[in-house]
Parts: C-alpha cells; structure tokens; sequence
C-alpha cells in the first residue's frame, strides 16, 4: 500500500480510514452478510453447546466412566474452548474481512486456535489407538488402556501442542529469515503474521503422521473385526455366541462411530492442509472467498461431533434428555445406567 491516505482513493474501503497502510476492506450486501453472519453463529452455538452437552454427559454418569469416554470428554471440552476462545473472533474476521483486535490479540489467537487443532488431533489419534486396543487385543485392553494412562496422554497432548506452537508464534526463529514476506504482504487488518506463508508446511507434519496412524488402525480394526465375526458364528454354541456378538457389536458400533468421526476430520481438514501447502507455491494466492470456504471446514468439525455422538450413541440421547428435563439434578441421577434399554 502506497503513502497516500486511504480516503483518497476513490472506489475502495479500508479496514482503517485513517490508517496509511490499512487492508482493503471487502463490502458485502446486507442480505449476504445477514445470511453469513446466521450460518457462523449457529456453528458457534452448536459447538459450544453440543460439545458442552458431551461433557456434562460423560462428567455426571458414573456408567460412562470408561477411558474411551474420558478421550470423548476431553475432546469435546477441546471443541467447546474452539467454540469459546476462537470462533467468535474469526467470525467476525471472516465476514467483514478485516481483524479489529490487534496484531498482539491476533498472534494470541493464532497460537490458541494452533494448540486446540493440535491437540484436536492427538485425541483422535489416541482414541483410535484405544479403539484398536479394544477390537484388537481385548484380553490386554483393561491393563493397556486404563484411565491414568489415558490421562498422560491427554497432559501429553497439550504440553507438546503449547510448546510447539508457541516455538513457531513468538519465537524469532522465522522472523530474520522471512521477514520480506511479511514486508510485501502485511497490511493493518489483516492477521497476517509471518509464518502464515509457511504455517501448512509448519503444521503438516504433526497433522499427517497422527492422521496416517488412524487410518491405518482403522484398517486394521475393520478386518480384525470381520474376522472374529467368521470365528464366533463358527465355534460358538448358540448361548455363547450371543453373548460374545452382542460384546462384540457393542465394541465395533463404538469403533464405527469414532471411525465415522475420523472420517469426518480428515474430510474437513484435509482441503485446508492440501490449501496452504500449494498456496506459496502458486503464481497467485488463493482467491479469499474459497479461502474462507476452507478455513471454515476445520471448524465446522467441531460442531459435527455432538451431532455423530447424538446419532448413533444411545446413551448420549438418554443423557441429553435427562439434561433437557433437569434430572440430573436429582439425587442419585449419576448411577443411572444409560445403556439400559
């Protein structure tokens, strides 16, 4: 951006009138705006709400104090701080196309929304371990897979995501080698730090090698479980094998609703990493509407999670219910068994 004030160049809106160097600010009508502002705040609800809901869920009823359910609590409590501490402030920056917290409030909130995506990915990474445990290895599951150990990997997950994060975001390890970039690019309004050129080749290492495990496992889960299926239908008796494939199916829907939100984040966060790692290396920048399209993806993950649990866990309608009407409120409302038909 040249010298001359901003107010002097007709046709163009600036995030700051009265700033030299301000960002061009991007004017969209009122109806768009509107219809804009209805979508983000309803992911913002949702999220906050449905992963708030998940934790109360988990945290009350003793009959899901398990380690897989300790892994869901854990990460809808990351979820809600995303809902919480991020997506209002993106919010905003998205649909007036300007950052009006900043450069210091900016680099915060980078470094924050970098740890919970981090640590997003170690949960699931963690509970796809569990889940291949469960399927896997049963007979070792209660002595691998216990709640203290469950618990290391979650301190685990947070202390690796803030130390790494934070090396990238207030260190000068980046500053005095890229510092151009950021000459040639920033403009007042805009959040636009140093590492962003570089932050999906930064990030994607710790973002592909997790990935890559959970599918592997998942992989192995599926024909594990359709091989011991073939084994009970062929040497149990009948009484045994009932009781053997209801176990069984209970595990496997418990590996298939976590597989389908696997799923799910890959599918969300995949665009985005594949997005920022070509980005420098195109003739132009990725045109800012698709940009926010895919920066959104991501976020909206973590309003879909409360709606996989709501659909196929039982137990978390049965606890949404009790939540709905207060009882758990009453005395003794923790000891309900909610995987009682």
């Amino acid at each position: 951006m040249n010298s001359a004030s901003p107010q002097n160049v007709e046709g163009l809106h600036f995030c700051y009138e009265n700033v030299n160097d301000s960002c061009i600010k991007f004017i969209r009508s009122t109806s768009s705006q509107c219809a804009l502002y209805i979508i983000c705040i309803s992911a913002v609800l949702i999220t906050i709400l449905g992963n708030l809901m998940v934790v109360i869920s988990v945290a009350h009823f003793r009959v899901l104090h398990s380690p897989t359910n300790i892994l869901v609590l854990s990460l809808a409590a990351v979820d809600f701080l995303l809902g919480v501490l991020i997506l209002p402030f993106s919010t905003i920056r998205s649909i007036e196309t300007c950052w009006y917290f900043g450069d210091d409030f900016c680099r915060l909130h980078t470094c924050l929304d970098s740890i919970i995506c981090l640590v997003s990915i170690f949960h699931l990474c963690f509970i796809s371990v569990d889940r291949y445990y469960a399927i896997c290895d049963p007979l070792h599951y209660k002595t691998k897979v216990t709640i203290s150990v469950v618990c290391i990997s979650i301190v685990t997950s947070w202390i690796f995501s803030v130390v790494y994060s934070s090396v990238w975001l207030y260190s000068d390890i980046l500053e005095g080698h890229i510092s151009h970039i950021m000459l040639k690019t920033y403009c007042t309004g805009s959040c636009q730090l140093v590492v962003n050129k570089i932050w999906g080749w930064i990030f994607f290492p710790v973002f592909f090698i997790p990935c890559s495990i959970m599918i592997l496992l998942y992989v192995k889960i599926y024909f594990v479980a359709q091989k011991q299926n073939r084994i009970i239908e062929a040497t149990l008796s009948s009484d045994q094998k009932g009781f053997q494939l209801r176990a069984s199916k209970r595990e496997r829907k418990a590996a298939k609703t976590l597989g389908i939100a696997v799923g799910v984040y890959l599918i969300c966060w995949l665009p985005f990493m594949f997005d920022t790692i070509i980005d420098p290396f195109l003739p132009s920048s990725t045109p800012q509407l698709l940009y926010d399209v895919l920066f959104w993806f991501p976020y909206f993950n973590s309003a879909c999670n409360p709606l996989i649990y709501g659909f196929f866990y039982p137990w978390f309608r049965k606890s949404l219910k009790l939540i709905a009407t207060c009882k758990i409120f009453y005395s003794a409302s923790s000891a309900i068994n909610l995987y009682q038909e």
